[in-house]
């Protein structure tokens, strides 16, 4: 039976682009692994599937999947997190048009704003989203895009999406949100008022760390039409193998988030509690800023915790160098935990900027393995 939005989270995880094939009755979508379609005359296609850098059967059942879990009408499936990003601005922005961008953005996002973007005439305003004042003084007339993320990488900020919107609205501008950190089981931007969702799909979505890729999912057709355009155009899409992994790895998004807070939350407990620790940045606790925003717009708050060492950017390294089921390693959102020294590591584009991640910084991607293991392994490495 179709899938509506009238079944829940999980059951469209599993079902939403996923109908049993029609030919055989498999109940998981085939790897179409095809570069090209017959055509029944000219012009005359079956499914509308002509060349797979413009559409493929596999991809379009991730993509259907992806709109479902994020409350949209229309996704685009990408090579990779940046790939949608970059298709994303060029989609909505042109040369000499202006971007607000969070001033502890993802060190790759800010690589591609102010090293790639920038060269083709995009200027960028870094501010501090969770203020809504400092956002409107950001507004310039050629203001395109307010780019966000929430909650934040590394700094887990969070950021008032409907707020956002509301001031995007108004400036004559789109809001973009970039949800690789709390998935769409956890929170829907689309539905608080943003007109694009973004994801590092390689990420939660994923969920196993053996795919990259990304994905925009948004709700207006003609804007949906502009970013696939774009896709089409430059060709970052997503390969039918890489989709089909994605696909697998989303049906158990909903169990797994659920396991990955569940070890977050008393994780974040002990390390807040423990004298080598200065400062746990987790929203789940009471004491972070963004803690009763995050209880209004997520679900619940998520699977990734930074936390600042009394020792210094030495201590911070050595905690990195002793945990042993912590693996050290960049990216997240994968079943294992990862264990990782941003200033060095995922945000070293950012060195010498406003932007730059402080050296005493720790930031981890808490897994789904035994917590008790975990909380163990930690405290012997801050030991």
């Amino acid at each position: 039976m179709p899938m509506t939005r009238l079944h829940g989270f999980e059951t469209l995880a599993i079902h939403a682009g996923q109908e049993p094939d029609s030919g055989t009755g498999a109940v998981v979508p085939p790897i179409y692994q095809t570069s090209t379609y017959k055509q029944d005359g000219v012009g005359a296609l079956r499914g509308g599937y002509e060349y797979s850098r413009a559409a493929n059967p596999t991809r379009s059942a991730l993509e259907e999947c992806l709109a479902a879990l994020e409350n949209g009408t229309h996704a685009s499936a990408f090579a990779s997190g940046l790939a949608a990003e970059d298709a994303v601005v060029r989609a909505v922005c042109a040369p000499g048009e202006h971007v607000i961008i969070p001033d502890d953005a993802y060190g790759g996002s800010l690589r591609l704003f102010t090293r790639v973007l920038a060269r083709w005439g995009l200027t960028t305003t870094p501010a501090p989203l969770a203020d809504l004042a400092a956002v409107r003084a950001a507004i310039r007339p050629e203001t395109r895009l307010i780019w966000c993320e929430t909650p934040t990488n590394p700094l887990l900020g969070i950021t008032d999406i409907a707020g956002l919107a509301s001031i995007a609205a108004d400036a004559n501008a789109l809001l973009a949100v970039d949800n690789t950190f709390a998935s769409p089981y956890l929170q829907q931007p689309l539905t608080l008022g943003a007109d694009i969702v973004v994801h590092s799909t390689t990420k939660y979505v994923g969920g196993h760390s053996d795919v990259v890729g990304g994905a925009v999912i948004v709700q207006d057709a003609e804007l949906a039409e502009r970013i696939h355009f774009h896709q089409f155009a430059a060709g970052a899409i997503a390969g039918p193998f890489d989709s089909w992994l994605t696909l697998r790895g989303v049906k158990t998004l909903g169990v797994r988030m659920d396991r990955h807070c569940d070890n977050a939350e008393r994780i974040a407990a002990a390390l807040d509690t423990h004298p080598a620790v200065r400062e746990v940045l987790y929203p789940g606790l009471p004491n972070h800023s963004g803690h009763d925003l995050a209880r209004k717009q997520m679900r619940r708050f998520g699977g990734m915790i930074s936390f600042r060492l009394a020792g210094g950017e030495q201590a911070a390294l050595a905690v990195c160098d002793k945990t042993r089921i912590f693996t050290l390693a960049e990216s997240l959102g994968g079943v294992e935990s990862l264990i990782e020294h941003p200033a060095r590591m995922t945000h070293a584009s950012a060195a010498g900027t406003p932007l730059e991640v402080p050296g005493d910084l720790v930031r981890i991607s808490v897994g789904i393995e035994n917590v008790d293991d975990l909380i163990t392994d930690l405290l012997d490495g801050l030991d």
